[in-house]
């Protein structure tokens, strides 16, 4: 081989050992990029799924209830704040803020609505047909148009169901017992709750085991709470007992005419004992609470609220106030004492 041929085979060579270097160098500096972003991909915050939890009622009101709520989150391993967000709306009683709060909630694009009540229930119902639902009560899902049925809810709403007619008929037993001379009872409801009327039929069939005639006042209006105290008293009511309704919510003004009236009232809710009621026998709406965190659950681990049951009651609580009571110069006695779940004294 001649001098110049070699020369050319070796500059041809230092040529492509500069070109393997370039090409190592590109490759070095690729596989670099890529293991810095692989770890700052992999570091990515993953989503936090959102809830919404939408309460006619007060902040203060829904306190317990929401406190239940938590709880129930908190047992199946959700940290707030850390890997679940809660966006709480309350309305103060006013109904067109309920629906105002409903689509806010909706707008924010939160992943699961749970709802106090069937105003609530209603409300995030006209807002969205595609966010799952949960309603941590309802007196009565299938006749409010809420669920094609307890087994089969069919929409994007389930949760729990506080229907339980027979409790009414427990509520007069124990009425009876707390006041012996009953013989009279005034019946507050409001007719457009379906509920109401199965709670009636049951309570009816109890008072004439009783030997009690029933006197039912309807309340359609806020207004009509007073002027059916008013009724009762001048009918010579022995005794109030008060049904469920949306109107029938002004807890404090009902268990204050009840005292001031000096009639004996049971209720179907704590909250009015606590708001200086006499008695209440009824589902324990914190029990709800606490169940309808795990509906939420399963919905954001991909169940569909069409497939989930509605669930039905299955803690009630009877509670009395010793302090109403000698408001309105009542003894109850100690075997109606011996049964209460709490007494407030």
């Amino acid at each position: 081989m001649r001098r110049d041929e070699c020369q050319v085979s070796s500059d041809e060579w230092t040529r492509q050992g500069k070109g393997m270097k370039k090409k190592v160098t590109l490759l070095s500096l690729c596989y670099m990029l890529l293991a810095i972003c692989i770890p700052a991909e992999a570091q990515q915050p993953t989503k936090i799924p959102r809830i919404g939890y939408l309460a006619a009622g007060s902040a203060l009101s829904a306190s317990s209830r929401i406190e239940a709520f938590r709880q129930g989150l908190h047992a199946l391993g959700y940290v707030e704040g850390k890997d679940i967000v809660i966006e709480y709306r309350n309305a103060a009683g006013k109904l067109e803020q309920v629906a105002r709060n409903a689509v806010e909630l909706v707008r924010l694009k939160v992943d699961v609505i749970v709802t106090a009540g069937p105003s609530d229930t209603r409300a995030a119902k006209e807002a969205t047909s595609t966010i799952p639902i949960v309603m941590a009560q309802d007196g009565d899902p299938v006749g409010n148009g809420f669920v094609a049925s307890l087994a089969r809810p069919g929409g994007n709403i389930t949760g729990l169901s506080r229907l339980a007619p027979e409790l009414s008929g427990k509520q007069l037993e124990l009425l009876k017992e707390a006041v012996p001379r009953l013989t009279r009872v005034a019946v507050l409801g409001n007719s457009t709750e379906p509920g109401n009327a199965k709670s009636l039929r049951e309570m009816e069939l109890a008072a004439g085991a009783f030997g009690v005639k029933l006197q039912y006042l309807d309340i359609l209006a806020s207004k009509d709470i007073e002027t059916s105290f008013q009724t009762a008293r001048k009918d010579h009511a022995d005794a109030v007992l008060v049904l469920g309704g949306p109107i029938l919510t002004q807890r404090k003004q009902i268990a204050d005419l009840a005292l001031t009236s000096r009639l004996p009232a049971i209720y179907d809710r704590q909250e009015f004992v606590d708001a200086g009621g006499l008695m209440s026998y009824g589902v324990s709406i914190s029990d709800l609470d606490r169940r309808a965190a795990t509906y939420v659950d399963k919905i954001l681990k991909g169940r569909q609220p069409a497939d989930l049951p509605v669930e039905q009651p299955t803690k009630f609580e009877f509670i009395i106030n010793l302090k109403a009571a000698k408001q309105i110069g009542l003894t109850i006695p100690p075997n109606v004492l011996a049964r209460a779940d709490r007494v407030i004294r």
